[in-house]
This record gives C-alpha cells, structure tokens and sequence, in this order.
C-alpha cells in the first residue's frame, strides 16, 4: 500500500474495485478523448476490467473514499493510466508515474493517441521520449497512436 498525500492512496486493486476503476476508465476516456471511437461498449468494458485487468494486470486505484484514479503495468509497459475528470491537475498523475518508475526502474514505455496532446505533454514532462507514430491499424480504435519509452 502506498498512503498518500491529500487524502488519496495508491493501493492495488482488488476484485471490487473493478467496477469503479471501469467506470473511471469509462469518464476520463470520453473527457480526454472526445474524438475516438471506443470500439467496446460500457458493460465490455466494464467486464474486461472485471474478468482480465484487475485479476490479471498489476493494477493500481487511486482511493479517495472512492476510486478516482487507475493506472496498469503489464511487465514494462504502461497500459492505463485514467483519472476522474475532476482528478486532473491535482497531482494524481505524477504520483501513478513516480509508482510506475519505482515498479519498472529498468525502464517503461507506454502508448497513447496522437490526439491526446495533454498526454504527451504530461509524459514528456515525465522524461518519456517519442519513439513511433503509426497511422492505428495496430490498435482496436483505429486511431492514430505514439509509442513513448523512459528509461532512467
């Protein structure tokens, strides 16, 4: 467990947490990513997070009577890192980062959307380095996507 400062923890999530981490995955991708198509409904998404990433992903939750935060580590990769929409800008992603860094410390990589520029602002501000652009065929969303690694 990791206390945190302002009254949120990180903490690894449990079976019940699976349903609020969905729901937050589920706001902060329609906030942050108007423009994408989600390839999955709510109630796949929901199961997914359910039935693979709490059970079978390193998952963290960001508990503030309440999950508000969810960020994923699979080996060294950043798969998922979400915030309630009015969770950014507090800190919260800095300190899921700081965590990913302490769990990986060999080194991390991670994707997210050409479009999301916050995201790379945020990563970058984070030492991560554009390594690959690719038009999104790779990706269920068909949306154009960048591959950032840090290494320390």
């Amino acid at each position: 467990m990791k206390t945190g400062s302002g009254g949120v923890t990180l903490r690894r999530a449990t079976a019940p947490d699976a349903a609020a981490a969905a729901d937050v995955w589920l706001r902060s991708f329609d906030a942050a990513l108007p423009t994408v198509v989600r390839p999955r409904s709510d109630d796949e998404v929901r199961d997914y997070f359910r039935e693979v990433v709490v059970p079978l992903r390193e998952t963290w939750v960001a508990d503030a009577d309440g999950i508000v935060g969810v960020m994923v580590l699979n080996d060294d990769l950043l798969s998922q890192l979400y915030l309630a929409p009015d969770w950014r800008g507090r800190g919260l992603g800095d300190r899921f980062v700081t965590l990913a860094k302490e769990r990986s410390p060999q080194g991390l990589h991670l994707w997210t959307f050409q479009v999301n520029k916050p995201a790379h602002r945020f990563y970058e501000r984070h030492g991560f380095v554009a390594v690959e652009r690719t038009d999104g065929s790779g990706n269920e969303e068909r949306e154009p996507d960048v591959r950032y690694v840090w290494r320390p």
